[in-house]
């Protein structure tokens, strides 16, 4: 071969390879999506003092570096976004709802989570089966969910029939293990009369149903009413209660039955207060008849205030012995969450302990290893607020922007 020759192969080689390199670096930068949020206040969800004029830098959907603005290296690539005189802590985790049963009902049901701050859910025990894989789909702008399935409970007509009904050990063991088949995240179990109209699930049968669980690697979450079925349910090795004590006032015996369980975790679900509030923050995130139908529902109501109020002393009797406490709702209430942390408040956990409970909380229950708090590694979930909700926590309701999996949130009209 002449040198011409040579010469000519070799710059075909390196004119090839160069073109390579900037294909792969075009590639790149349309790929990477670094964002930097730049002078806000952050409540990081660990507990700590706040940290003012703080950067969260993110990297498509995962946090990769927080701290100090001008002390946290941002590339030179990076959108910058300032939020200046804005909050930004963890989004919500609802430890406790009911999801919509068809599969259309479900997506919007995440999509409504999402556009009120909350990124995940956990669906506790109506679910049908065949909604279960819904579970793995990611949709932008949507919450996702987990799920324990069908729950257990005795024969209960005339209410909802997704649920599992059982009649003996036997049976709730058998079905412990069809609901480990599914795949189930939790097992969850009501041990409740409803008002003294049905059978209650006996020691007995959810003493067995604890027990299958538990060798089969799964956690069981009880629904409870009664103070004395706690009191068995803890003996018997229960890990979450969906509820706290509704019937009396909590005594010593079951404080000290908690304290000897470090694991358990209550979610108190405290019910409706019973006193007339200012829904207009809502107003925007639901549709008008929707709205104009639970502010028919808002009204005083001294009957629902006695019902609370034993609810939430004894939640703020367990708050201070150090029983961890993580956030749900019940129900189907996208909004609820926001309600949940005031009414925690208001029972006297303080602002810090409240927005804990609906973030690092909740994601440990739920073993979300990348939610719950703003660090690196974790994922994009940020709940941009106006004001600072350790001031007021009704300031969660403030929302700026949401941005979730790192991907900001359609607001602008609601789901």
């Amino acid at each position: 071969m002449r040198l011409t020759d040579v010469f000519r192969s070799y710059s075909a080689a390196l004119l090839g390879a160069s073109m390579i390199v900037a294909s792969h670096c075009a590639v790149n930068a349309q790929t990477s999506r670094i964002t930097a949020y730049e002078g806000a206040r952050l409540i990081d969800g660990k507990g700590g003092i706040p940290l003012e004029n703080a950067t969260v830098v993110v990297d498509g959907a995962k946090i990769v570096a927080v701290g100090k603005t001008g002390e946290v290296q941002v590339p030179s690539s990076a959108t910058r976004v300032s939020l200046a005189g804005k909050t930004v802590m963890p989004m919500m985790i609802d430890a406790h709802v009911h999801l919509s049963q068809s599969r259309d009902g479900i997506a919007r049901d995440l999509k409504r989570r999402a556009w009120f701050g909350v990124s995940t859910v956990f669906s506790a025990g109506t679910d049908k089966y065949e909604n279960l894989d819904f579970r793995a789909k990611v949709e932008p702008g949507s919450a996702t969910f987990q799920s324990a399935g069908r729950g257990i409970t005795m024969p209960e007509p005339g209410r909802i029939n997704v649920s599992h009904w059982i009649n003996d050990e036997a049976e709730g063991r058998n079905v412990v293990k069809e609901l480990a088949t599914q795949k189930v995240d939790m097992v969850k179990v009501w041990v409740d009369t409803r008002e003294g109209k049905f059978k209650k699930v006996s020691p007995a049968i959810y003493a067995a149903i604890i027990d299958e669980a538990h060798k089969r690697n799964l956690r069981v979450v009880a629904h409870i009413f009664e103070m004395e079925d706690a009191k068995g349910l803890i003996k018997a090795g229960v890990d979450v209660f969906a509820h706290g004590i509704r019937d009396r006032e909590i005594d010593d015996e079951m404080v000290a039955l908690f304290k000897s369980k470090p694991g358990i975790v209550l979610t108190p679900n405290l019910p409706d207060r019973g006193v007339k509030v200012d829904m207009s923050w809502m107003k925007p995130g639901l549709p008008a008849d929707e709205f104009a139908k639970l502010e028919a529902q808002n009204v005083d109501s001294p009957k629902l205030q006695a019902f609370h109020a034993i609810q939430a002393r004894n939640l703020a009797k367990l708050n201070a012995a150090g029983v961890k406490v993580a956030l749900a709702t019940d129900g189907n209430r996208p909004w609820g969450p926001h309600e949940e942390m005031e009414d925690m408040v208001l029972a006297g956990l303080t602002p810090m302990q409240s927005l804990l409970s609906a973030t690092r909380n909740s994601a440990e229950v739920l073993r979300l290893a990348d939610q719950g708090t703003i660090e690196a590694g974790k994922s994009a979930d940020l709940l941009v607020l106006d004001a600072n909700p350790l001031d007021d926590i009704k300031n969660t309701r403030r929302i700026s922007q949401v941005v979730l999996r790192g991907d900001a949130v359609d607001r602008s009209r609601a789901p």
